[in-house]
Formats: structure tokens, C-alpha cells, sequence
């Protein structure tokens, strides 16, 4: 059994998250990897320097130099902090880039984007190593662009990334754990589960945006690519099962 856990930016700076991995670990040693997200972080630093962070249909619009604020933020500032704390808890924490090994490949999603990527490959063999080891691979989703110029790098929705690890993986759940208990109805409660129809119509409503709506769309792409369970929690979800809104691609399929 293997998982693949996305840690969303604002789920990562919850005080919980380091402790609460480090029993999942210790209860079940090298059967997930974790993916990790840092949007805040780089609109922050974008900020910082001047720049205006830009997005279209809930994606980061990427320049040439927005990508280098992204490779240092994702893989640097944020892989390396997140790290440092699960290993601060006890967890053998090692953490990568889609980049290193060519790991994760990706080709541009759309010109208006920029260097905005969507996976094209995932070559497993270096998480299932860190794995086979005894590490937990930490991954942040800056991919190498397929076909591209030599050195080329490429934005990857951390959702999307995490989606396409997980088909690659075969894996048995895909958890996004973000800063809210899950999927939320019209009237603000979250919902146990929710079918790909369901959240469609509560797109189109206007009841799921942005964010959310990447998660859902990585989510139902992880589902018709074999990944077994698909799940939106809290941080609490890591422990707890039952918790969050599981995700389906028809009616009778939700549990």
C-alpha cells in the first residue's frame, strides 16, 4: 500500500503537521511520500521585489523570472523549511524536486500561462528508492520541460503533480490535506463525499472556485488514472480516515 500525500501551503504551517506525519510514519514506515504546495510563499516573495503575482482560472501565470522566484521558493525556501521540521519530529525526511533524476516531466499547459506546466511523465524509481531506504521523499513540483531547452523548468500545480505521482505509483489514496475539512456545500458545511457530476454543477454555480477547483480536477484525473481513493481533508485526515470528503467519479461508486 502506498500513499501520496499533498500538503497545501496554508496546511503547512500548522503546528500539528511535523508531529502528526511522524506517527503516520512510525505506524506505517515508507508507504507514502508527501508533495508540497508554497503559493503564498512565492506570491509573497513576488511581492517582495516588485513583481505582481498574476493568475488565470485559479493558475499562476508564469514569466521566464517569475520561474527562478519559483524554483528558489518551492524547492528551496519550502521543501527545505518543511524538511527541516518532520526531521525536528523524528521522520527521515529527505526532500527533491521534480527536477532532480528528471523525476517529473511536464509541457506547458498554455501560452497565456507562461512557464505554467502539467505532468507528462513521472519516473518513480527515485521515491521508490528513498522509500526502499527508509526516507520519506518531500517532493516539490518544479518539473524539467519536456522537449524543452536544456536547464528548462517548468511551474507544476502542486495538485497535478501530486495526482500524476500518485497514478505512477499506483497508489491506494491520494490525500490533499489543505486548510479547510473539505469540499464545502452551498451552505458551508463540508460534504462527506462528492461525485464528479456534483462538482461540477457546484462549479458552475459558483460554489467551488479557484483553489479548490484545481484540487477537484487533479483529484477526478487521479481517479480515472487508477488511483484508488481520492480524499480532501484537514491535517487531521492524516490519522483519521474517515475524515474530509472523499471523492468519486460516479454516484454509486461513493462509498
Amino acid at each position: 500500500m502506498k500513499r501520496v500525500i499533498k500538503i497545501g501551503g496554508r496546511a503547512q504551517s500548522s503546528s500539528q503537521l511535523p508531529d502528526r506525519i511522524a506517527a503516520l510514519w512510525n505506524d506505517v514506515p515508507a508507504s507514502f511520500c508527501l508533495v508540497h504546495g508554497g503559493g503564498d510563499e512565492i506570491s509573497a516573495f513576488q511581492r517582495r521585489v516588485g513583481a505582481n503575482p498574476s493568475f488565470m482560472n485559479g493558475r499562476r501565470i508564469t514569466t521566464r523570472e517569475d520561474m527562478a522566484i519559483v524554483r528558489m521558493v518551492l524547492s528551496g525556501l519550502v521543501n527545505k523549511k518543511l524538511v527541516s521540521h518532520l526531521v525536528a519530529a523524528g521522520t527521515p525526511a529527505v526532500g527533491i524536486s521534480g527536477e532532480d533524476a528528471a523525476m517529473l516531466t511536464a509541457t506547458r499547459v498554455d501560452p497565456a500561462l507562461g512557464y505554467a506546466g502539467k505532468p507528462a511523465a513521472v519516473k518513480v524509481w527515485l521515491i521508490q528508492t528513498l522509500l526502499d531506504e527508509g526516507f520519506l521523499p518531500v517532493i516539490s513540483p518544479v518539473a524539467s520541460e519536456e522537449g524543452g531547452e536544456r536547464g528548462e523548468a517548468l511551474n507544476v500545480n502542486g495538485d497535478d503533480a501530486a495526482a500524476a505521482i500518485a497514478i505512477a505509483l499506483g497508489a491506494s489514496e491520494l490525500l490533499f490535506v489543505a486548510d479547510v475539512q473539505g469540499v464545502l456545500d452551498d451552505g458551508g458545511q463540508p460534504m462527506a463525499s462528492l461525485e464528479r457530476t456534483e462538482a461540477m454543477e457546484l462549479a458552475q454555480n459558483g460554489v467551488i472556485t479557484s483553489g479548490m477547483r484545481a484540487k477537484l480536477e487533479a483529484g477526478f484525473a487521479a481517479l480515472t488514472g487508477g488511483v484508488e481513493r481520492v480524499r480532501i481533508s484537514m491535517v487531521n485526515g492524516l490519522s483519521d480516515p474517515a475524515a474530509g470528503t472523499v471523492l468519486s467519479l460516479e454516484q454509486s461508486l461513493i462509498p
